[in-house]
């Protein structure tokens, strides 16, 4: 439920993948999207070179950099 109990932590975006992500992943697809959209995918330290280096594959812009976590 909303708003209830501990907040869940960011997960990985690579399939299957549950560990906590310390990354962001920003990219876009410049055939689709203007340079304003960019879009997020979270990595964990084992699979944030796998997913950059699958966007970098298609020559879509991508920039990592590290999650940033707020205290409240």
């Amino acid at each position: 439920m909303i708003g209830l109990g501990e907040p869940e932590p960011l997960t990985c975006s690579r399939a299957g993948c549950r560990a906590t992500a310390s990354w962001r992943i920003e990219w876009r697809n410049p055939r689709i999207h203007s340079a304003d959209r960019v879009k997020v995918w979270l990595a964990c330290g084992e699979h944030v070179d796998y997913l950059r280096e699958f966007l970098a594959a298609r020559e879509f812009p991508v920039a990592v950099v590290p999650v940033e976590r707020t205290s409240a």
